[in-house]
């Protein structure tokens, strides 16, 4: 197994996170330091990170959290404001979150320690499709807004792709996208006159939040993750 491959099933980051973490010189292997994300490692390998021991692969796990408000959507803070790791609490498992929503949203994220599956859902040509509640500011949306949306919106780091839009509410869309660019339905919604006033992820590929309360978490089942694996 390559070594970058092995770091994501060991649950220390992404595969991508892993090469760059192997290429700055901070990964040991058998008492060598190693810089090829590429190198050849075994299960009888000792592999250590910062000068930490990895105890090996371990098994692959993935919680779907409805992250509130005001919680951030990384491994660690510099602010100590409270993570998504902060409320699913596991022990022995190294959780890192897949995507990210900003603090000002809520919703559904995935929490996992299998960096293969993350760069799966995350990597812009799998457009895994992600789905979002926004209640908006700028009156009632007009068609023709709808179909701006619809069709693609021209935005400073260029037109977004086409999207899935519906109306719920004078003041309230659905919308699906399958791009992962930052604050991208914020963005969009302001692009066509109609600020975000409050957003919710609701749907990340084939699951939704259902009636996970605020602030709670769950262990996704065998079948649910074949279902993100076949994406």
């Amino acid at each position: 197994m390559r070594l970058a491959k092995y770091l994501a099933h060991a649950g220390v980051a992404s595969r991508r996170a892993a090469e760059a973490i192997v290429a700055a010189g901070r990964v040991n292997v058998d008492g060598e330091v190693v810089v090829d994300p590429a190198r050849d490692v075994d299960a009888s390998a000792r592999v250590s990170v910062d000068g930490r021991a990895l105890s090996g692969l371990e098994p692959r796990v993935c919680y779907v959290l409805n992250k509130p408000v005001g919680v951030v959507s990384t491994a660690h803070d510099t602010h100590g404001r409270t993570t998504v790791l902060d409320l699913v609490p596991v022990d022995g498992a190294r959780l890192y979150p897949v995507g990210r929503l900003d603090a000002d949203s809520s919703g559904l994220i995935l929490l996992s320690n299998d960096g293969e599956l993350a760069n799966r859902l995350t990597h812009p040509r799998h457009e895994v499709p992600k789905t979002y509640r926004a209640l908006l500011a700028g009156g009632a949306v007009a068609d023709e807004e709808l179909r701006r949306l619809r069709e693609g919106v021209e935005l400073e780091d260029g037109p977004t792709a086409p999207a899935r839009v519906r109306r719920v509410g004078a003041h309230e869309l659905e919308l699906t996208i399958h791009e992962g660019r930052n604050r991208q339905v914020r963005r969009m919604c302001a692009a066509v006159g109609h600020p975000v006033l409050e957003l919710r992820r609701e749907r990340f590929g084939p699951l939704a939040l259902g009636g996970l309360g605020e602030g709670e978490h769950r262990r996704l089942s065998e079948r649910e993750l074949a279902l993100l694996r076949a994406l």
